[in-house]
């Protein structure tokens, strides 16, 4: 409560009626955005974030797949060195450990030298794994294998998103109709309030009817608040799946009047991106045990090596001539001395078989778990298909009987209140007939909507979205 300091009078209503008008001019201030539910699902699977950060993933292993193709390709190395020092060398026995270590070779002195002259080494260095027996095969199997999963993936989370999009867009349309049949029954308890008052003041009817009149106009504006928060709740579900910001929403109103006419599909259970995913996933483990197994193989390799040198000393460099060398740099990097070594090399870890053992039954474990769960997922779709296909069949039945509901449910109420209105019935049988035609509005506004999302079930589990979006349009 707040009061002023002069006076002691508050200002807490009109702080709270300020407050409470300019949220509603905010509400209807905000922009309204119409949105197909074609549109809606467009709209999410080109800016979610996940769907994004799916198709990232997929580019890694397209870029990775490559580069294992690049594995057959040989090793070419060429090296250049430039250098200046002695050649004092002495006879014996060293190791340099940890530290970089000299490569000096000449003649060895009887005292120390410290002749320096320019030297050079040019190095031509290629080597190619002619045969692996299966190795980089396998690799790559596995690089392409891994690629499916990630395709796989990505086309998972886009049909999910797509379901979830639609189920979405279904659940705001009928959340913004409750509001408006709570609209139309806050405006049929405020006319049986007046009416009450009116004959509560003529002495028509006792003071009573008056406090229950009162009541039902209390709660119907209760569940018309109730009502907007699960727009306001339904609407943010929406715009996180369409990576935006929450807004007010202008909806195909044409579902609440309209059911699909097709509900059959020749797509079958394998067909379900999920159930192809989780397919993938089981190839991918399975590639990664052949690889783990070919570990163990030897490999052929090719080599050849060219190799020039030059050096500032003399041929005849010895410690009886120690003149014999030129610190010219062109004499030093010049090379006049050139060698070439070239032949194949075969290898094998004898002890990888050892190694590697328990890595492929490891995986092999592995592709057993994805199994499993590929068989669970193909058991959940295939009872979500059986009851996709009850509940398309009970919400039919719902359909056809809810006209027939709420007409007898509205002849019902105008005859409670012409009654009223005439003092024949009494208050609590006009409440029953109002709650039966709120009733009614509920269901009627929910009968169609229900038909949709028994066939979005029904495509979810069959994996054939286009059942539904091609009607949906």
């Amino acid at each position: 409560m707040i009061f002023t300091k002069r006076t002691g009078v508050s200002y807490a209503p009109l702080l709270i009626f300020l407050f409470i008008a300019g949220s509603a001019w905010a509400q209807t201030q905000q922009p309204e955005v119409q949105l197909s539910l074609p549109d809606a699902v467009e709209q999410g699977l080109l800016t979610f974030e996940r769907i994004k950060a799916k198709q990232n993933y997929y580019h890694a292993s397209m870029a990775l797949s490559r580069n294992a193709r690049n594995e057959y390709l040989p090793n070419v190395i060429a090296s250049a060195q430039q250098s200046y020092g002695t050649v004092n060398g002495q006879f014996g026995p060293a190791a340099a450990i940890g530290v970089l270590g000299l490569s000096s070779a000449g003649p060895p002195f009887g005292t120390e030298s410290w002749n320096s002259a320019f030297g050079a080494m040019y190095i031509l260095n290629t080597n190619w794994e002619v045969f692996s027996f299966g190795r980089l095969k396998s690799r790559i199997a596995l690089a392409d294998a891994q690629v499916r999963q990630d395709s796989a993936d990505l086309l998972q989370e886009q049909f999910q998103h797509s379901v979830r999009v639609a189920s979405a867009y279904l659940n705001l349309l009928v959340a913004q109709r409750f509001v408006r049949n709570a609209q139309s029954n806050l405006s049929r308890a405020e006319v049986v309030r007046q009416n009450v008052r009116a004959r509560v003041l003529s002495g028509l009817n006792p003071g009573v009817d008056s406090s229950l009149a009162n009541a039902d106009a209390s709660r119907a504006r209760i569940s018309l608040v109730d009502m907007q928060n699960n727009v306001l709740q339904s609407s943010q579900d929406l715009a996180v799946l369409l990576n935006t910001t929450a807004t007010t929403f202008q909806l195909d109103t044409t579902f609440l009047d309209r059911i699909p006419s097709e509900f059959q599909t020749t797509a079958d259970i394998s067909d379900n991106p999920q159930s192809k995913f989780f397919a993938a996933r089981i190839n991918q483990a399975q590639r990664a045990a052949t690889v783990a197994r070919r570990s163990i193989m030897p490999g052929l390799t090719l080599f050849g090596i060219y190799q020039a040198r030059g050096s500032g000393f003399q041929y005849n460099y010895t410690p009886q001539f120690p003149e014999r060398y030129s610190q010219s740099y062109t004499d030093g990097v010049s090379p006049d001395r050139h060698n070439y070594v070239a032949g194949f090399s075969i290898f094998w870890n004898l002890l990888s078989p050892l190694r590697v053992k328990q890595q492929a039954r490891a995986q092999e474990f592995v592709a057993e778990g994805y199994r499993n769960e590929y068989n669970l997922i193909n058991t959940q779709l295939q009872n979500q298909l059986l009851v996709s296909d009850q509940r398309i069949s009970n919400s039919l039945r719902s359909a056809r009987e809810v006209p027939l509901q709420f007409q007898a449910a509205s002849d019902a109420y105008l005859q409670k209140s012409v009654l009223y209105k005439n003092g024949l019935t009494n208050l609590p049988d006009l409440q029953l007939a109002m709650y039966a035609l709120n009733r009614a509005e509920l269901d009627r506004s929910v009968a169609f909507i229900n038909v949709w999302q028994a066939l979005l079930l029904k495509a979810a589990a069959t994996g054939d979205f286009d059942l539904f979006i091609n009607q949906a349009r």
